[in-house]
């Protein structure tokens, strides 16, 4: 019996007809032998997720090709990359056990069980045999086997994880599994994606290894992680590495022991503790928010940090946030640390009467939040227990939305532009399984956000079930200048605390309305910022961000008290100066100067001191001699009241 004609779409809106169900490398051969050759893999009836080039096509399905060139191709690459990596473990020694090797974030990593500890010298040994197997150019391809088969097969080869794995998809109704070989030996349980063959992979390198507990439970096993990574050529892996090693430089930590800005203490894990310096960098960031709070109508508010857990039952935390919070008991009643600003606005917002020409009304609100990370999961600044946010809510009526979100993006933008951030992405977090409120709400929230994003011709994409439990978001991932992306900055649309707290306000009508509240931060946590920020610069924050901003470097103690008249100056206007009055050789002032990142050092020879001049040098390294003390007063501070990014002179010369 013959089959019908099968008609594929191709995203010109072209088709391609076949005789049979075609696969996803059968219709890039159709089109030409070389694009066949560079398919990687294709997204299908317009979703984003990566299918297989194996993957049989039904009638009229609509197929984009991913190749090579596709910046999504690396993904498969990686995927790819983590079985050669497992096959060649194998291969040198065969009693080491497979688990899992997903990709991630610039790579991927495989969990092994081991006998023995992997250290960074077998890395050597393990790149070459991965070398010999690309070389190889094995064929890889898929085989459908039924569960039965599947855990009989890795029972046999004593690789019991997999056989978990295989018996807990059995539990889900699975009847069959995906089974990968490379060539036809070495195989591993996978659903895909996979390249054609191992000769595809043109650039790796093993990065570091680290221990795993199976499925992330200290009460399982104990794995050995090994991370890698892979790139469609070697210019791109090059700069990756390069990268790498910037990043180590620029290790937020590291800047931030050499500054002197904050430490951690065992007795506080996951807190940490700012010292005067990283406090001035901490305040001069709230000192400018809350100047553009007066500005843009936000009132700051103040609200207690512990609560009766009853706030948090009525505002879903519990129900839906409760493994990330801290309790305590006082007086036989249970209490737990906010783990976020809302609940404590709703109840502020209750405690008024409001018509509807008082709205929107704006909260912004400083106060420090708790949450509980795992030990393992925190990391310097950048992932706390304790921390602060420029966190905000507005409440508003369904006609202010539009504006408000509009208000909202914009605000974010200036503030972006002040710091240097302008290579930031938008995405939209839809629903996510585990939510409250009604599916109306949903689709109101995600398509106001959706909206607004398009009348602001802001571009975006969808980031399918990652909303918050309360309502949808916009994630501004922060694109840094090792082009890291960073999630600061978000805006969350949430018509469900409004309902579970009976919010309301008079209409015009003389009814009573619910107000729908937006969830706003710009920079999201400060202690996250400073350290994602304090990477960005390599600890070149801008003048008005420093704590120090001037060094008085003397050449002599012949010029002293023309120095102090300068050093007192400065202090009258505010500057962050210091004298350093050291008999030290003036080249290793400069040099400590420049450790310390000081935007502006005024150099004080005996010529100097007779003129009154100085010579200003700057932390670019650029020498501007023979400046009276009104340029270089009215320079310094003219740069630090307009926060400018960096030294006028600086700019002046690079655009010379």
């Amino acid at each position: 019996m013959l089959m019908s004609q099968i008609t594929i779409i191709l995203p010109d809106n072209s088709t391609k007809v076949f005789d049979h169900e075609p696969t996803a490398l059968e219709v890039a051969m159709s089109i030409g032998p070389r694009l066949a050759k560079e398919t990687l893999g294709a997204k299908l009836n317009g979703s984003t997720e990566i299918s297989d080039l194996r993957t049989v096509l039904k009638d009229q399905t609509k197929v984009a090709l991913v190749t090579t060139k596709s910046p999504e191709s690396v993904e498969v690459v990686r995927h790819s990359c983590a079985h050669i990596m497992a096959q060649a473990i194998q291969d040198i020694w065969p009693e080491v056990k497979v688990t899992i090797g997903p990709v991630i974030d610039n790579g991927f990593y495989y969990d092994f069980d081991s006998p023995f500890a992997f250290t960074e010298e077998h890395f050597e040994k393990i790149e070459k045999k991965m070398t010999e197997i690309v070389s190889k150019d094995l064929p890889i391809h898929r085989e459908n086997w039924p569960i039965q088969k599947a855990i009989e097969t890795f029972k046999g080869m004593n690789e019991r994880f997999k056989v978990e794995l295989i018996e807990d998809l059995a539990k889900k109704g699975e009847t069959t599994v995906g089974i990968y070989f490379n060539g036809t030996s070495w195989f591993d349980l996978c659903r895909g994606p996979h390249i054609q063959s191992t000769g595809q992979i043109k650039a790796f390198k093993l990065l570091s290894v680290a221990g795993a507990y199976w499925r992330g439970d200290e009460k399982n096993a104990q794995l050995q992680r090994v991370y890698a990574t892979a790139f469609n050529d070697k210019k791109d892996l090059e700069t990756y590495l390069h990268n790498i090693e910037e990043a180590k430089k620029r290790d937020h930590r590291k800047l931030g022991k050499e500054l002197g800005m904050f430490y951690f203490n065992e007795l506080a894990p996951g807190s940490p503790f700012f010292t005067g310096k990283g406090a001035t960098v901490y305040n001069s960031l709230q000192t400018y928010l809350r100047e553009l709070y007066f500005e843009t109508g936000y009132q700051e508010v103040i609200t207690p940090q512990i609560f009766d857990v009853n706030l948090f039952h009525t505002s879903g935390h519990y129900q839906n946030y409760k493994e990330n919070m801290f309790f305590t008991k006082v007086d036989e009643r249970d209490f737990a640390s906010k783990p976020m600003n809302c609940p404590s606005h709703c109840l502020l917002y209750n405690s008024e009467k409001y018509s509807y020409r008082d709205l929107p009304i704006k909260m912004a609100d400083f106060g420090r939040l708790h949450r509980y990370e795992k030990s393992g999961a925190m990391h310097g600044l950048t992932r706390v227990r304790t921390f602060c946010q420029d966190d905000a809510h507005i409440f508003c009526r369904m006609d202010q939305l539009q504006e408000e979100i509009a208000k909202f993006m914009n605000l974010l933008n200036r503030v972006y532009d002040k710091l240097g951030m302008g290579n930031y992405k938008i995405f939209l977090s839809t629903r996510p399984d585990n939510r409250m409120g009604s599916e109306e709400y949903w689709d109101m929230a995600e398509g106001a956000l959706a909206e607004a994003l398009k009348s602001l011709n802001l571009p975006f994409e969808l980031n399918p079930g990652d909303g918050a439990f309360y309502g949808p978001k916009l994630d501004i991932m922060f694109v840094d200048a090792l082009n890291r992306p960073w999630q600061l900055g978000t805006l969350q649309v949430d018509p469900n605390l409004p309902q579970a707290f009976d919010l309301k306000y008079t209409g015009e009508d003389n009814k009573e309305h619910r107000p729908v509240m937006l969830h706003r931060a710009i920079l999201g946590s400060l202690e996250r910022f400073i350290g994602v920020y304090l990477e960005h610069t390599a600890g070149h924050l801008p003048p008005w961000m420093m704590p120090v901003q001037v060094a008085i470097l003397n050449v002599t103690d012949r010029v002293n008290g023309f120095c102090e008249e300068l050093q007192n100056s400065l202090k009258g206007h505010s500057v962050r100066v210091e004298f350093d009055r050291r008999n030290e050789k003036l080249n290793y002032k400069i040099r400590e100067a420049q450790l310390q990142k000081i935007p502006y050092m005024i150099i004080v020879g005996d010529k100097e001191a007779e003129s009154r001049t100085v010579s200003l040098r700057l932390r670019d390294g650029s020498e501007h001699k023979g400046l009276t003390v009104d340029q270089v007063m009215n320079l310094i501070t003219t740069d630090i009241k307009t926060r400018s990014l960096q030294s006028s002179l600086a700019k002046s010369a690079t655009t010379n």
